[in-house]
């Protein structure tokens, strides 16, 4: 084991375990962010591709870390090339939607500041499963599937979700 610490995890075999064992959780983490399975896909990739160029500067124990680090900051570089696209398109599409009245406008962005502060309170796996269920229409197996638990413990966070919801923002 010394020598495969001592060359990172440039070695077949340590590259292929780190592989099998990290890759779903990877991929499952992703997904969350991106709500895309294969723009997940892709970024699991590219974390791989980055593993293995820096294979030397890796340990095999903190190769985990390293990824989801790696995989986190690729998707945060997405984000900010979509914001830029979008900010463009917007520009050439013309003005925001016009609203009946200004109440009215003033009534949605209130709800959206209400709506995302009670998303953000929600503790992360709960906020997950809702995510992925009410805004990605998945089912309730598929979550379990792509998160690696039970359909039972999907069931109790999207409980535990609501419930918080219901608690902190009555009106939502």
């Amino acid at each position: 084991m010394k020598a495969d610490i001592a060359e990172g995890v440039c070695g077949d075999v340590v590259y292929k375990s780190v592989y099998q064992d990290l890759a779903p959780k990877l991929r499952n983490f992703l997904y969350y962010r991106t709500g895309n399975a294969e723009n997940a896909g892709d970024i699991v990739q590219e974390c791989f591709l980055r593993l293995w160029e820096n294979c030397a500067k890796v340990l095999p124990e903190k190769a985990g870390g390293w990824l989801f680090k790696v995989g986190e900051n690729i998707f945060f570089k997405q984000k900010a090339r979509e914001k830029v696209a979008l900010k463009y398109e917007w520009r050439q599409q013309g003005p925001e939607p016009v609203y009946a009245s200004p109440q009215e406008e003033l009534e949605e962005r209130e709800f959206q500041a209400q709506l995302e502060a009670a998303l953000e309170a929600l503790p992360d796996g709960a906020r997950e499963v809702f995510l992925m269920n009410r805004m990605d229409g998945l089912k309730y197996r598929e979550i379990a599937e792509l998160l690696g638990i039970s359909q039972k413990a999907v069931e109790k966070r999207m409980h535990r979700a609501l419930a918080s919801l219901r608690e902190l923002h009555p009106g939502i």
